[in-house]
């Protein structure tokens, strides 16, 4: 019984240190987001967007929207793309062997015609081409391609080969974007066109929000708790998390609900891998890889303003098959690039973004639910006090909830998207509730992707049906 007195006396330090390193690592980043939120909101009044969007020698830019079963949504999504603020750009749904109304939708609304159109091979695919479609009225804006069932991977890269345009913009299908989005967004590239090679924008939950004509008209918080909580969690990661990480040249995720990227470059590393549910950001995770070993000096870059609205779910079965989806793609893109873990040669990202990854984001879950377990039993058998205890509530649970705290204080100052105080005060309740259940279900379920990726199970595109915008020109 001393020896397993002395190993829970050691495992709950351990785990004190841990949840005070990944939460201080947190301080950190919401450190260098603020610094990077404060010059782009002394430089917005100059950026320049009415430039870029009179200018004839701004990028055109092809929009992908990989489309599986999103009946409820795809036309609003399509229509606020197609009003976006931008001189030049395409869209291409790719219709991924939808089973219900997905493509009858948009042929209604569009008045999609056939048109006997090859779509080349540059980048690999599975799922065969069945046809392809042009709105009648905008045959050049529009382009939908059905294909057979293949994953979203496999319709991205349908969608690469069928791209126009040098630039290209994924976005999902359950996507409403802000009107002067691809503006900012594209606007690295326009600034520094030798060396931008992606950018990414913020990702905002939609559900809860007031949807007119295929736009968020005014932004509230869901109605219900689960999105409320993804609400805090979207303006962690991506307000503290990739801002903070681009801030410092370390930035290896970018949304695949918004991300713009060099198609020259995207074909070349051989377009989106086949073989993971972490498509995204194994892509630039790839770049990365590719460009530090090619290419002297290249950024990529996230852009602080340019938002995506996206549905979040709505149920606990629906959210658990998307974080542990999502946690199988991070196991599955750290042991991929594990070659490049700890290695000098790939700068920021190599020697730290990656290592941290694996620590503070991979092993999260499996140390959070040992704790779980541990603690208490450390407390029980008497080799921890209720002091020590209550220091670990403090440093795991306590300081996370600062974090998120100080993380919706910071959008509020930058940006203030929720106007009404109500709002705020269901940010930071939602903050309490993310730390009492929520986080210990987020474990188990990360920690079965884990398991996913050990076993290699079958990779899906994962159920999550839709509740929609409203109709699509009348709030919603």
């Amino acid at each position: 019984m001393e020896w397993l007195r002395e190993l829970l006396r050691v495992t709950d330090v351990g785990f004190l240190v841990y949840f005070a390193m990944i939460n201080t690592s947190y301080l950190i980043l919401l450190a260098l987001a603020s610094v990077e939120f404060g010059q782009h909101v002394r430089r917005a009044p100059f950026a320049g967007a009415d430039d870029m969007l009179s200018s004839p020698l701004t990028f055109p830019i092809t929009m992908i929207v990989p489309a599986y079963n999103e009946q409820a949504g795809i036309v609003a999504a399509v229509q606020a793309i197609a009003a976006l603020e931008y001189p030049r750009f395409e869209i291409v749904v790719v219709d991924d062997g939808s089973t219900d109304g997905t493509f009858e939708q948009l042929q209604r609304h569009f008045g999609l015609v056939e048109v006997p159109r090859v779509v080349p091979s540059e980048v690999p695919t599975e799922g065969a081409v069945l046809s392809v479609h042009v709105a009648a009225d905008n045959p050049d804006g529009l382009v939908v391609i059905r294909k057979v069932n293949g994953g979203k991977a496999d319709a991205l890269n349908v969608g690469i080969n069928a791209a126009q345009h040098p630039l290209l913009c994924m976005v999902d299908a359950d996507s409403i974007l802000d009107p002067k989005s691809l503006l900012a967004v594209a606007k690295p590239f326009a600034d520094d066109p030798i060396r931008v090679v992606a950018t990414g924008g913020v990702v905002r939950i939609a559900n809860g929000c007031r949807v007119v004509g295929g736009r968020i008209v005014e932004a509230r918080m869901p109605t219900q708790w689960l999105p409320r909580i993804q609400v805090v969690e979207y303006l962690r990661a991506f307000l503290m998390g990739r801002a903070g990480w681009s801030r410092v040249g370390g930035l290896v995720v970018i949304s695949g609900a918004f991300g713009l990227f060099r198609r020259d470059l995207v074909v070349q590393v051989g377009g989106m891998a086949l073989d993971t549910v972490g498509e995204d950001a194994e892509l630039v995770v790839r770049l990365h890889r590719y460009l530090r070993t090619h290419v002297d000096d290249y950024r990529i870059v996230f852009v602080s303003e340019p938002v995506s609205w996206s549905e979040a779910p709505a149920t606990v079965r629906t959210l658990g098959r998307q974080r542990r989806r999502w946690h199988r793609g991070l196991a599955e893109i750290l042991y991929r690039h594990r070659q490049m873990l700890g290695r000098p040669r790939y700068g920021m990202v190599g020697t730290v973004a990656l290592p941290w990854y694996l620590l503070f984001e991979l092993l999260a879950p499996l140390i959070e639910l040992a704790a779980v377990f541990l603690v208490p039993a450390g407390l029980i058998v008497g080799v921890i006090n209720v002091s020590f205890a209550w220091r670990f509530v403090l440093v795991a649970y306590g300081y996370a909830l600062m974090i998120s705290l100080a993380a919706l204080l910071l959008e509020e100052l930058s940006f203030h998207r929720y106007p009404r105080m109500r709002d705020l005060g269901i940010g930071v309740a939602a903050a309490v509730a993310e730390n009492i259940g929520y986080r210990q279900l987020m474990a188990l379920w990360q920690a079965a992707g884990i398991l996913d990726a050990v076993w290699q199970r079958r990779r899906v595109w994962g159920d999550h049906t839709r509740q929609g915008f409203g109709d699509p020109g009348s709030p919603g």
